[in-house]
């Protein structure tokens, strides 16, 4: 049987440009599993890991040009856009090698052995160890940061764990780029190419899950594919943790005394939150909760007056853009929902943003209403008009697991110079932290810092784990702790040794 081509589209007009390659049978995906998980050995040396990242993150910077052309062809997010989202790759790339330098996600704690405890306590000494091959299933909407070279790679590469990528359809030639460069980067570092591999096709991405030498996974996409491939890890004869980032609605509750205050500038940052890369972010506020009344219509005018003067956009293919416009044309005609600015196709292979309004009456009982409760991926968002804080706080009871969640709060607010304002706002943050992994204050979700404070994940479904895709913490994702009991000091691991040989941080207790 002849092998399916793998082609690179230009979703600007919807044709092809080029064959990258074949979608890998299941005897390529075996032999690029196996090719990965026999570098381990050499991927082990921590000072090689740390270069080779840093020698990823120049080769990639090098190619500057060349790269983001191919992501742009590809997926038309722009060149600006694309110049940003590689300069966060190369970063997260860079603070991954200083990771690994510093050692501190070893996390090394040592406690003595003490008789004299009630039971006694042996020697024991603890760190973590890579698990090994790791599967990475790239984005479509980061074609760099969440994808071949992005922050899933670069941290699982950082603990020390082989990676093979599959690649995202929407752009296999960027994917096929970053991936030459990164094994580039591996021999130039003295380690072997195949510490990363790219594999591309849909069954390809079932038989790596699959795989027994697989040893996790992370994943960045839909509800319904990160689901499949969650059930897929869950059902093999031996489960492996599964680190999916999902759907999100991403839910904004602007109060009474915000909306009074600064209607028009929450508005219009709204817009721009919601257009953002023409809607495609997984952080993009879905779901705002807006005070019924005069003050409510001012930020509603705002945001009508701002997404009417934004134009057409092109989504990442033609796939996503049927999908958007049938999903608002669906919310669009349940009873209550109005369009006052009315989003959908923009053109051939454009569509244009707007938004849905709807009374939270609709909302606060199960019905066919519950459809706005769905992310709806493109640049639109669902305007709920509250009537007081118990109607709005009934909604908030209603919705999912989320990545982030939003209040926008008044000045008297944030600052207690109201005592029940505050306590109100102190409410709202509370309820609002059961729901999601990022609580966000009087700014926009859309934008997410890579550092080491930063969580990107939260409750089912917008993520599978509690764990983060982004910042330093990422690399615990690939890690598993291992003790040591009563063990000879020159049978320890380097890390472990009582001389510290190799200068590690480390907690040391009952000395």
């Amino acid at each position: 049987m002849a092998a399916t081509p793998v082609w690179s589209v230009d979703p600007r007009t919807g044709k092809r440009r080029e064959q990258v390659g074949h979608e890998a049978t299941a005897r390529e995906v075996d032999e690029a599993v196996r090719a990965a998980h026999a570098t381990r050995g050499a991927l082990a040396d921590r000072t090689v890991r740390a270069a080779f990242l840093r020698a990823a993150a120049d080769l990639l910077d090098g190619a500057a040009a060349e790269v983001t052309g191919a992501a742009d062809a590809e997926t038309a997010l722009g060149a600006p856009r694309l110049t940003g989202e590689l300069g966060r790759t190369t970063g997260q790339l860079r603070a991954f090698a200083d990771a690994v330098d510093e050692g501190a996600y070893l996390d090394i704690r040592i406690d003595h052995a003490d008789a004299s405890l009630t039971p006694p306590r042996p020697e024991l000494r603890r760190y973590k160890v890579p698990l090994g091959v790791v599967a990475v299933y790239a984005a479509s909407n980061f074609p760099l940061a969440f994808s071949v070279p992005g922050g899933d790679t670069a941290s699982a590469l950082a603990a020390g764990c082989p990676v093979v990528v599959k690649a995202h359809p929407d752009h296999p030639a960027t994917s096929a780029l970053c991936g030459a460069l990164l094994r580039r980067a591996a021999v130039a570092a003295g380690l072997p190419a195949d510490v990363v591999a790219v594999v591309h096709g849909f069954d390809a991405g079932l038989e790596l899950v699959r795989h027994p030498l697989v040893t996790a996974a992370g994943f960045t996409g839909s509800i319904r594919g990160g689901r499949a491939l969650f059930d897929a890890a869950a059902a093999r004869p031996v489960p492996i943790p599964f680190h999916g980032e999902l759907g999100s609605l991403n839910p904004v509750v602007v109060t009474p005394a915000a909306a009074a205050e600064r209607a028009e500038e929450i508005g219009g940052g709204l817009a721009g939150s919601v257009t953002l890369g023409v809607g495609q972010f997984c952080v993009k506020p879905g779901l705002v909760l807006v005070p019924a009344g005069a003050d409510g219509d001012r930020l509603t005018e705002a945001l009508a007056k701002a997404l009417g003067e934004t134009g057409p956009g092109v989504l990442l293919d033609h796939r996503m853009r049927d999908a958007f416009i049938a999903g608002v044309r669906e919310r669009a005609a349940l009873p209550g929902v109005d369009a006052p600015v009315t989003p959908g196709p923009g053109g051939e292979h454009t569509v244009t943003p707007g938004f849905l309004t709807v009374p939270a009456a609709r909302l606060t009982a199960p019905g066919p209403h519950e459809l706005l409760l769905e992310e709806c991926f493109g640049p639109v968002t669902v305007l709920v008009r509250y009537e007081d804080q118990g109607e709005a706080t009934a909604l908030l009871d209603r919705l999912p697991g989320n990545l982030s969640a939003t209040l926008h709060l008044s000045t008297a607010e944030t600052e207690g110079g109201a005592a029940e304002g505050a306590a109100g706002a102190a409410e709202l943050v509370e309820r609002v932290t059961a729901l999601a992994g990022r609580v966000v204050v009087n700014g926009w979700p859309t934008g997410v810092a890579v550092a080491p404070a930063q969580h990107h994940g939260g409750p089912y479904p917008a993520a599978t784990s509690h764990s983060t895709s982004v910042g330093g913490t990422a690399i615990e994702r690939w890690l598993r702790p291992v003790a040591y009991q009563s063990v000879p000091d020159a049978l320890l691991p380097a890390e472990l040794r009582e001389a510290n040989p190799l200068g590690l941080p480390r907690r040391v207790t009952g000395g």
